[in-house]
């Protein structure tokens, strides 16, 4: 038994012949004649009697269409919740993500804009942290998911996948002396005050060594712990900071411009969900909103 079998009967009793109830289902009246005869032989019960080339309903027919009528609007329900779950008009109460704190600013609004309307019964909250708080909340499973940099560990119970590649940067004033040069190097850097992000973890190291080696003592002006502060310290002329390409684009607007850095370095950024789930749909289609605004605030501009 099928639900194409119940709408032939469902049908049959309203319309009262064959041929009206194809004409109402799209079918020919010779489908219909199987469908009717498939449920009468599953049901083991004569739901019609033919008299000459007329269809009388049973009592029996009856009394089933009302629950063949009932099951059929329960189908259609189900069938439009999903349709709903897919367009976004229903899901999830809540999801979760978090991000770096220096993508507060522009990168997130704009990334929801779109996400927001298609998806209008959603409630997003957003959590702006570092990435080690990051990884942590995603492995506690406190957050549907969160894009945070990938380090050569990764925690357990995290699943990682890479969606961003960044290069070492020299983000100077536009109109500072630094800008007239293709690349930087830890020389060109001596005695220039320098906007230093994250003492103590591990890319701020990496790149306290750089210096080490090159025999050049770094003129810490400031010390701060955001992308989005270091772009607009620089952006004031208080001094040249080193960061990713990834965050430096995010701050293109401002009047500054990046050179490479060398010796040259990369980062890769990676989308960090928790080992073992199945992520909803309106999670996922808010990680693709994710990914088509990084894919945006990186595109190449030429050179200021």
């Amino acid at each position: 038994m099928n639900f194409r079998q119940l709408e032939v009967l469902k049908t049959l009793l309203a319309t009262g012949s064959t041929i009206a109830t194809a004409r109402s289902m799209g079918l020919s009246q010779s489908g219909v004649s199987r469908l009717l005869q498939q449920l009468e032989t599953d049901l083991s019960l004569r739901l019609f009697e033919r008299d000459k080339g007329r269809l009388i309903p049973t009592p029996e027919a009856h009394i089933l269409a009302r629950d063949a009528e009932t099951i059929l609007l329960g189908l259609n329900r189900f069938s439009g919740l999903a349709e709903d779950l897919r367009s976004g008009a229903k899901g999830p109460e809540v999801v979760r993500l978090g991000l770096p704190s220096s993508m507060w600013e522009n990168f997130a609004p704009a990334m929801l804009v779109d996400y927001a309307r298609d998806y209008p019964t959603v409630r997003i909250e957003t959590f702006f942290e570092t990435t080690s708080n990051i990884a942590r909340l995603v492995e506690q499973k406190v957050i549907d998911f969160g894009f945070l940099r990938h380090e050569d560990q990764v925690p357990p119970g995290i699943d990682m996948e890479i969606v961003a590649t960044g290069t070492g940067v020299c983000v100077i004033p536009e109109d500072h002396p630094l800008a007239a040069l293709r690349e930087i190097t830890p020389k060109d850097l001596r005695g220039v005050p320098l906007i230093l992000i994250g003492r103590q973890r591990p890319t701020r190291m990496l790149l306290d060594q750089t210096f080490q080696r090159a025999g050049v003592k770094q003129n810490v002006k400031i010390e701060t712990h955001t992308n989005s502060s270091a772009c607009a310290y620089v952006a004031h002329g208080l001094g040249v900071a080193i960061l990713s390409s990834f965050f430096a684009n995010l701050y293109r607007h401002l009047p500054i411009v990046q050179r490479p850095f060398v010796p040259v370095t990369t980062q890769d950024f990676a989308l960090a969900t928790p080992s073992g789930t199945s992520s909803s749909l309106a999670a996922k289609a808010l990680m693709e909103a994710l990914k088509r605004q990084i894919a945006i605030s990186q595109q190449q501009t030429s050179a200021t």
